[in-house]
């Protein structure tokens, strides 16, 4: 599988990435670590968790799996706003409803901006990093993402030790690789541009629907190349016999069949972003093996690329209506 420097870390990874959100929640231990297992025997050697995934036990688990292969992946984890009261109601509730699905943290993003930055400080983000690094059972965290930031909230601190400060102590110490911020794509680039020193690298969405990512500063990592609403978007087409039956004419695939439309967004991701990782989320193993082969099969890309061109021609025609409407 292709592979590429992982920013400024320092390390060498796969450019296919595993997304560990999925994880536990409403599945146990033991699938959970079955789906990090066919990730890795399928090639996968990057892994993306956060504190929270999986009602706050998917880091522990990937801790479990790295067990024995530290050296051979390499591992995101973040800085999610949240108090460490909600990560104990969190362990709570998996504990008393195994079966209930995790929902990302809101509550804090919503709060007033200064109650934000007095979440963003060097002692709040260095104790969810020594959290992470002992439920992931390692003494180094490749990346460490600050999730959901605003420029705002990355205001140097009027006393003490600065967030910049401590996180380049991190680097210089090992404790971790490389740091960066992940959100939505507008607010990612926005805060790139106005806070560079903390972008290192960004993450934030990316799928065939999305223009080309304009210049910014960072090393990118991009997730849901399958859009929000994959189902919708094959539905879409399926309805639409017509416009389903000339794209894949142009593309020379058969879109209707849902496992190759997959398989040709998440090629299109890989092409267009060629200097990035990019995420992908399954809890099939099925499913994760055919992820690989589509990243490293070569014969995917001229069918990609045309995809991309047809559904961009579609994105493009109904801006100029809207525009001109």
């Amino acid at each position: 599988m292709e592979t590429i420097e992982l920013g400024t870390s320092g390390r060498r990874t796969t450019r296919l990435g595993y997304g560990c959100s999925g994880l536990m929640g409403a599945l146990g231990r033991k699938e959970s670590l079955a789906l990090l297992e066919a990730a890795f025997d399928a090639g996968v050697r990057h892994f993306d968790v956060a504190p929270m995934d999986g009602l706050g036990e998917a880091e522990s688990c990937v801790g479990e799996f790295l067990s024995g292969r530290r050296a051979e992946v390499t591992v995101t984890t973040k800085y999610v706003v949240a108090e460490p009261e909600e990560r104990g109601l969190m362990s709570m509730a998996r504990k008393i409803l195994p079966g209930l699905k995790p929902k990302p943290v809101k509550s804090a993003g919503r709060a007033h901006s200064k109650h934000r930055r007095a979440n963003f400080t060097a002692a709040r983000v260095r104790e969810s990093m020594e959290h992470s690094l002992r439920a992931l059972r390692t003494d180094r965290i490749d990346l460490l993402l600050l999730h959901e930031a605003t420029a705002d909230d990355l205001r140097e601190d009027s006393g003490g030790e600065g967030l910049m400060r401590m996180l380049e102590d991190a680097v210089a110490a090992g404790t971790i690789g490389s740091f960066g911020v992940d959100g939505e794509r507008e607010k990612v680039r926005t805060l790139a541009i106005k806070r560079p020193r903390y972008s290192r690298t960004v993450q934030f969405g990316w799928s065939l629907m999305d223009a080309p990512v304009p210049a910014m500063p960072g090393f990118r990592i991009h997730h849901r190349s399958r859009t929000d609403n994959f189902l919708g978007f094959k539905a879409g087409l399926l309805e639409d016999k017509v416009r389903c039956g000339k794209w894949s004419e142009t593309v020379g695939a058969d879109l209707a069949d849902g496992c190759v439309l997959a398989s040709l967004m998440l090629k299109s991701a890989l092409m267009e972003n060629p200097q990035s990782v990019i995420l992908f989320s399954s809890k099939s193993p099925e499913h994760i093996r055919r992820n690989a082969e589509t990243a490293g099969d070569a014969a995917l890309e001229a069918a990609a690329k045309k995809l991309y061109g047809v559904v961009q021609a579609q994105a493009k025609g109904r801006r100029a209506i809207e525009a001109g409407g």
